[in-house]
């Protein structure tokens, strides 16, 4: 069977992050990428404890790709408590003008979200209702990553306790025992040999973390983070530049709102 170079190389950036694969999850991953057009480069694909995942960001990537007509979501009211941190989300994708709208329901609280994500429960219910309603409207038979209630022991560069602890003021890299030092090194030097825009850059760390800060990510995270980052700049930068400039027009719809209250 011959595999496409954009295949073969995600095979090779699995290979690397998580070890060598054994021929039942290549395959697994292969039919994966095909099936729906998906790229582990750009973070669709994740592999948690033995099985593969799409991201929120390969599910939005699907849609754009099949001329998604429109995306509505709600808070359910009636079945909130901002006191509990309880929510629910209902959204509606219709994938054509005449669409009467494929929906689903997304909950999220304190028992059933990531201790990474805590506090942050209503971005949660919202990505899962919209990951489940775009995974009805376009068929994708595998779960997404966002809605599980909390990550494998197993999920590799993820699933790392330890925080990263702040850098030091005087730069010398006094936190270097533990590699983070090393880390945030190489994710600079990376920034400057490609000239890319450090804010974007952070702001897409954050994204592929799963954190609220990137104070709050755990070094392995970071490092998984900076293996993707340099993996996808050396493969397609202007792929890269692509996705860093999405998070510049969420900025600048932010400030947009903002004003405007």
């Amino acid at each position: 069977m011959k595999l496409s170079k954009s295949v073969r190389l995600d095979i090779r950036l699995a290979n690397i992050r998580w070890g060598k694969l054994n021929d039942f999850m290549r395959q697994s991953l292969i039919g994966t990428l095909r099936e729906y057009h998906l790229s582990l480069a750009r973070g669709d694909v994740l592999l948690l404890d033995g099985k593969w995942y799409v991201t929120h960001s390969g599910l939005l990537r699907i849609a754009a790709r099949n001329d998604c007509h429109g995306l509505r979501v709600g808070a359910v009211t009636e079945f909130c408590d901002s006191r509990a941190g309880r929510y629910v989300f209902r959204a509606v994708v219709y994938t054509s003008p005449t669409c009467k709208g494929f929906v689903a329901y997304g909950d999220a609280d304190p028992s059933n979200v990531s201790p990474l994500v805590r506090g942050a429960e209503m971005r949660v219910a919202e990505t899962r209702a919209v990951n489940r309603a775009l995974r009805k409207a376009y068929g994708i038979g595998i779960c997404s990553v966002e809605e599980l209630g909390s990550l494998p022991r197993d999920a590799g560069r993820n699933q790392e306790p330890r925080k990263i602890p702040a850098q030091p003021a005087n730069g010398n890299g006094a936190t270097s025992s533990n590699g983070s030092s090393r880390v945030r090194d190489r994710l600079c030097q990376l920034i400057r040999q490609h000239q890319l825009d450090p804010d974007l850059v952070k702001a897409y760390a954050v994204d592929f973390c799963g954190a609220k800060t990137l104070k709050e990510a755990t070094r392995r995270q970071v490092e998984s983070f900076v293996d993707h980052l340099a993996d996808w700049v050396a493969k397609d930068r202007d792929a890269l530049l692509c996705q860093l400039n999405s998070y510049s027009r969420v900025e600048n719809k932010n400030e947009e709102k903002a004003g405007a209250a």
